[in-house]
């Protein structure tokens, strides 16, 4: 029985039905009952009877009620000891990422972070970005943010998750009619890209250096909202991350697919093999996965 399930039992019964139980646990009354008909088909028989709307614990779901008090107040107690003992320890985390677009999820982060860790300060390495694998073994920094799985066996990659890179065009540009292009039809672009070196670039190290191509035209612009005026000015194309070109996307421009598969890049956290992290770097990766999946999904 998951821990979840002797949540949602205990709420129901101490909060007196289902709609007082959804505001404790923070779920719709479709997701409640959802969770509720899984626990009772993960034991294999009712927990509640349902009788003039109310629910009432059944033999089996008393024994479970009865099982979540105790288990529940431990695991409550151990979260918190856990929590105070980590609290107590202070500490610097250093990060970077090879994109200075990456860096807006970092408020989110950071306020769920300090409220948990208030004694352990996080340090952004500008300086790093586009090299931050190599800063990494360097000693530069603690952990770094990259799509690029090196071959190094000094590193370890965590999977954060998996974004798809869009190419952007305006409505006037050729492309602006097609479903997806190939890494050919760059020969003939003015290419946006961010920064420097090509090797850092998605879009190059995936499709157009190992193919051997060569846009027409580069431009290196770091400035998202420049490098999209840009585009809507029909001045160049860029390819960028589907959760990247949220905030920018109206009719004036469009996003086509990279190739007819479509290009999916995976995003990494790196850390050193060797080194012994303090548990507060996982509970900052888990923080880090979560925002970042919830602002990619979004």
């Amino acid at each position: 029985m998951e821990i979840r399930y002797l949540r949602l039992i205990k709420a129901i019964v101490e909060e007196g039905g289902i709609t007082r139980a959804m505001d404790v646990l923070h779920l719709s009354q479709s997701a409640l009952s959802y969770q509720l008909k899984e626990a009772e088909l993960q034991v294999g028989t009712q927990l509640f009877y349902r009788r003039n709307k109310k629910l009432i614990l059944t033999p089996v779901g008393k024994k479970l009620y009865n099982s979540a008090i105790k288990i529940l107040t431990e695991v409550d107690r151990t979260d918190e000891e856990i929590k105070r003992m980590i609290n107590g320890e202070s500490g610097v985390i250093r990060v970077s990422t090879e994109c200075y677009t990456s860096y807006h999820w970092l408020p989110a982060v950071l306020k769920k972070f300090n409220s948990e860790f208030p004694n352990v300060k996080i340090e952004i390495v500008f300086e790093a970005t586009h090299h931050p694998v190599e800063n990494l073994i360097s000693g530069n920094l603690d952990i770094a943010i990259t799509s690029n799985l090196e071959q190094t066996d000094q590193v370890d990659f965590i999977q954060l998750f998996s974004d798809e890179m869009l190419a952007v065009v305006s409505n006037g540009h050729p492309w602006a009619k097609r479903s997806f292009i190939e890494a050919e039809d760059f020969q003939d672009v003015d290419l946006i890209i961010h920064s420097l070196p090509l090797e850092t670039v998605s879009i190059f190290r995936s499709e157009l250096i190992p193919k051997g191509i060569n846009p027409k035209k580069l431009i290196v612009l770091p400035l998202t909202e420049a490098s999209i005026e840009l585009v809507k000015a029909n001045l160049g194309v860029i390819v960028m991350a589907n959760w990247a070109l949220a905030p920018y996307m109206d009719q004036s421009i469009k996003t086509i697919k990279v190739t007819s598969k479509g290009f999916q890049r995976q995003q990494y956290v790196a850390r050193m093999k060797d080194r012994k992290y303090p548990m507060y770097f996982d509970y900052f990766i888990k923080f880090l996965r979560e925002e970042i999946k919830l602002d990619a999904e979004s």
